[in-house]
């Protein structure tokens, strides 16, 4: 199963989930689908009404820049960020 990391300002939204957690799935895709069956309501913070995602985040795969499309292996690592900006 792969390592799921999520940001504090996501979880915040959801008493009692971790940051950190096992998950199964083949692709951030299915990984999303399965937290929305977990925690409903959280994929749309994750994505947006046409499925993609939310342009405030940045996820992860294996520290590589990745989508929903993006395969997942059973070693992987996901990373939810936050996108930051400033001037």
């Amino acid at each position: 199963m792969a390592e799921l990391l999520l940001p504090a300002g996501l979880v915040a939204l959801f008493p009692g989930m971790p940051r950190r957690m096992t998950v199964s799935g083949t692709s951030v895709r299915e990984i999303v689908d399965g937290l929305e069956a977990e925690r409903p309501g959280i994929a749309d913070r994750i994505r947006v009404p046409g499925g993609e995602l939310r342009p405030n985040l940045r996820v992860f795969v294996d520290r590589e820049p990745a989508s929903l499309a993006t395969p997942v292996g059973p070693a992987s690592v996901v990373q939810i960020l936050l996108a930051t900006a400033g001037g």
